[in-house]
């Protein structure tokens, strides 16, 4: 199992399901300017984000490297693969990432990614990411939780130093003979700086939005549009 995978199947117990609501939201608004007809979603999670915009009559597709999560948005009909960005066929008026995807990436894995993303954009098409600020990292990320629900038990804990978050999620499952299966894994996350956006040579941030999710000012929204 890929420490993605490991998220994936803890991500119910984080209690983020009104922060993932809120970007959902946020997200929807700022495409409306755009009358967007096709949109890729990179890191497409469940696919919520996808069936939001297919009622709003926009054709979606989605990748996520969880296997996990593309098998959920396949199993309610999405069109999702389990597929880096740069293997994805065609070309969108719309690219989105939601909710960190961004900070997955260094400094290196960043530029290659936003290269792919622009080879999939239309001419005037548009990609609209989020990042955590420095103090969402180090503010709000960092630290320690637990929770339990039904048969299951998670764990969390955070630590950001040198510009890297490194959050060990260790979680239970109880089996049918009561035992229980221990999964655990490391995912790191990284503090991109807004210059290092406003450099590339694919793409050229046109807006940029710092906002509240969870706290003040703890994520920033960027939207760029191809060179």
């Amino acid at each position: 199992m890929t420490n993605l995978d490991l998220y994936a199947k803890a991500e119910h117990l984080l209690g983020i399901e009104d922060a993932t609501e809120a970007l959902y939201d946020l997200y929807r608004s700022e495409l409306d300017e755009y009358k967007v007809k096709t949109l890729l979603d990179v890191g497409c999670g469940r696919g919520g984000f996808m069936q939001r915009m297919i009622s709003d009559g926009v054709e979606c597709k989605g990748v996520d490297l969880s296997s996990l999560m593309v098998k959920e948005c396949v199993n309610v009909g999405l069109d999702a693969e389990c597929i880096d960005v740069a293997e994805v066929a065609g070309k969108y008026d719309a690219v989105v990432s939601i909710f960190d995807v961004l900070n997955f990436l260094d400094k290196e894995a960043l530029v290659s990614f936003l290269d792919a993303v622009a080879d999939k954009l239309n001419d005037n098409g548009v990609f609209i990411a989020d990042i955590n600020t420095r103090y969402g990292f180090s503010d709000v990320a960092e630290g320690t939780m637990s929770s339990d629900r039904d048969d299951e038990f998670l764990s969390v804990d955070a630590e950001f130093a040198n510009d890297e978050l490194h959050t060990k999620f260790t979680l239970f499952e109880k089996n049918e003979d009561d035992t229980y299966t221990k999964y655990q894994d490391t995912i790191v996350q990284y503090f991109h700086k807004i210059n290092r956006f406003q450099k590339l040579s694919s793409l050229k941030l046109i807006e940029k939005q710092t906002f509240s999710l969870y706290d003040t000012e703890d994520k920033t929204l960027l939207i760029f549009k191809r060179r």
